[in-house]
């Protein structure tokens, strides 16, 4: 987001300009695409490399912080997917946002540590050239755990150039990145990190993510090769740093940590005929040591727990866009498959990262298979789309309690609606509405009893269906966008299982609205303003005895950045992200507060070399990444614990300072 920074720049729909020259399309980064005439709703967007480049970043998740309304934020370290918000929800790592890398989904379905999980750390973010994103469950394409949207990563298509990187911060943070360039359409970046952390329980975070495309004739491969280690301060009670017990820094368990390792191949075939398509294989794990209520369960050994998860995940997807219309509609048909080999998921309780006890332990064979169609026509100034996808799960479940095995499988049909009226040159109005849904763990449809217990377990359906509604509006003339979008969104269940405890819960259905704003301003080519608000207001449907408020679902979300160029040589960058208050518990008497964030950058070109400083909490808030309220335990406390706030702060004022050095 070069001409700006911010978790909401997106929604300007700030996308790179194609100039066609020699037959191929030229990419001017920073550039704002018109989405008038384009788009189907007025919560879509494209964001082009230059508009993320000037954005400082704590953590790589950050990145689908330009989605408009959207944050990202972590409350363990750095091999744990962050924890997501966006349109009253607390995605909880990724359960109702999906993410794809050059058309490779992220997302892993009845996973170790929860459903849906999106770990986003081992993206290079500079290899990024677009992102693509679409909210609501209005889109054919868009299909699991895309309730509240969907986002596209596509690595840079037409080269890039070469260069070194070399970074250094506070908290012993050290990071190597080596980019190159291989011909026009090629390249290879290598990208790894290692930071001591702020905690007093050291990170020791070691990272290393390889990244590379290649493309010949109507050809990419892209591969990704990602592996990480880490100590981690999760969340703390707040009682503990106000007794002095711990700093505000401190850890109870100083042995909570992981690591994972992704490895992603992917071929994909773009044709100039309208035809596209992907065939991809990638290898997953992840061994992840947490303890959230310390020694409640186990006044002895304490309540540290262990999620495992290793897995082949193979797929493939083609899309075909008709380019004859037929009786006046332009028409795009796809087809999908998944299927998701997970040789071990397991939850087990361990002291110290050692291995007391198995809870549970599965062999999880799923697959997935999905078609859709949509067809466009306009009408005068109206472009109309209809559409449905069909989509198919099963899978069978080896479970080491033979009473959870079992098979399972669902069907679910989705229709989707969208409509544009061009109202003139400058300005749009956009009518949507659609099903959707996100997958409950195959796990949770098989399951019998409670792991460790003969008491019977509920079951959940394979599909949480929704449906969703959303009236916008988008004006852009003269450098000034502005989009707004009313939205409504009604999930029939959110039955999901809990990685944390190895059985399932099951909630009331929910009913949420909200209301998006994004306003973006250029005066001239040398500055860039964006400022985005969304509000959500969400809450359990019916009348459920202990209230009916979601936790953690923010209800604001305040998103602004201008990035100033100020001579041709001198970029500066300042963002700013307010996360607003949320209940934690359902009865709303317990409540977080709001928070806000500064970062700052400046990036200075020398010509022959390149330096960036990064302002991290650049107000050093001491606000809180994350908060929750649950009983925990610590020595000494009563035999049934305490209910407490248990947060994880904010890192504190971090300076960075990079050298960029060309090669070649």
């Amino acid at each position: 987001m070069a001409s700006v920074a911010l978790p909401a720049m997106a929604q300007t729909p700030a996308a790179e300009e194609e100039i066609v020259a020699a037959g191929e399309p030229v990419h001017v980064f920073g550039k704002r695409r018109n989405e008038i005439g384009v788009a189907q709703s007025a919560s879509e967007g494209v964001v082009s490399f230059a508009r993320f480049d000037d954005r400082p970043l704590t953590r790589p998740g950050e990145l689908v912080e330009v989605v408009p309304g959207m944050a990202a934020t972590q409350h363990s370290g750095s091999t744990k997917a962050n924890q997501y918000f966006l349109r009253g929800f607390n995605l909880d790592h990724g359960t109702d946002f999906s993410v794809s890398l050059d058309g490779v989904p992220l997302n892993l379905r009845s996973h170790g540590h929860g459903q849906g999980y999106l770990d986003l750390n081992g993206i290079t973010p500079e290899v990024i050239e677009t992102i693509t994103y679409r909210k609501g469950p209005y889109h054919a394409v868009l299909g699991d755990f895309s309730n509240a949207g969907g986002a596209q990563f596509e690595t840079f298509a037409n080269g890039t150039p070469s260069y070194v990187q070399l970074t250094t911060g506070e908290a012993g943070y050290n990071r190597v990145l080596g980019v190159a360039g291989v011909g026009e359409r090629s390249f290879l970046a290598v990208d790894y990190t290692h930071s001591r952390g702020p905690y007093d329980n050291p990170d020791n975070l070691r990272k290393l993510a390889i990244t590379g495309r290649v493309g010949w004739g109507n050809w990419s491969l892209t591969g990704l090769a990602y592996d990480a280690h880490t100590n981690a301060t999760d969340q703390v009670p707040q009682r503990a740093i106000e007794s002095g017990l711990i700093s505000r820094l401190g850890a109870i368990d100083t042995s909570d940590g992981g690591e994972t390792s992704r490895y992603i191949l992917s071929l994909g075939y773009h044709g100039p005929d309208g035809l596209e398509a992907r065939l991809y294989t990638q290898r997953y794990s992840l061994d992840l040591f947490s303890n959230f209520s310390y020694f409640l369960n186990d006044p002895v050994n304490g309540d540290q727990f262990q999620q495992s998860d290793q897995r082949w995940v193979h797929g493939g997807s083609v899309i075909k866009t008709w380019a004859q219309p037929l009786a006046g509609f332009t028409v795009r048909t796809g087809a999908e498959f998944r299927y998701d080999d997970i040789g071990r998921v397991g939850l087990y309780n361990t002291k110290q990262r050692q291995v007391l006890s198995t809870v549970r332990e599965d062999r999880v064979r799923e697959y997935s298979a999905t078609v859709f169609a949509d067809a466009t026509r306009a009408f005068g100034p109206v472009r109309v789309t209809g559409g449905l996808r069909m989509d198919a799960i099963g899978g069978e479940v080896r479970s080491d309690d033979a009473r959870n095995s079992g098979k399972a499988d669902d069907v679910l049909l989705s229709p989707k609606f969208t409509a544009a009226w061009r109202v003139s040159e400058t300005v749009e109005l956009y009518g949507d509405a659609g099903g959707g849904f996100h997958s409950n763990d195959i796990r949770g449809a098989t399951i019998t009893v409670i792991p460790g217990s003969d008491d019977p377990a509920p079951t959940v359906d394979l599909f949480a269906a929704s449906r969703g509604g959303e009236l916008g509006a988008r004006y852009s003339a003269g450098g000034f966008t502005a989009t707004a979008a009313l939205w409504a969104l009604h999930l029939d269940s959110e039955l999901v299982y809990i990685g944390d405890g190895g059985d399932t819960a099951s909630t009331d259905a929910t009913d949420r609205t909200g209301l998006e704003l994004l306003f973006g301003y250029s005066p001239h080519s040398r500055l860039d303003i964006n400022l985005t608000a969304a509000a959500s207001h969400a809450r359990y449907a019916g009348d459920p005895p202990d209230g009916d408020r979601i936790p953690n679902a923010l209800e604001y979300v305040v998103t602004g950045g201008i990035t100033a160029r100020l001579t041709p040589r001198l970029t500066t960058t300042v963002t700013v992200r307010t996360l607003g208050p949320a209940p934690l518990i359902e009865d709303n008497s317990q409540r977080s507060k709001a928070t806000t964030f500064v970062n700052g950058l400046i990036d200075y070109d020398f010509g022959r070399f390149s330096v960036k400083l990064e302002a991290l909490n650049l107000l050093d808030s001491r606000g809180n990444d994350i908060q929750y309220y649950y009983t925990s335990r610590l020595p000494g406390e009563p035999a049934e614990g305490v209910d407490d706030h248990h947060v994880h702060p904010f890192e504190p004022r971090t300076l960075r300072l990079s050298l960029r050095i060309p090669v070649g």
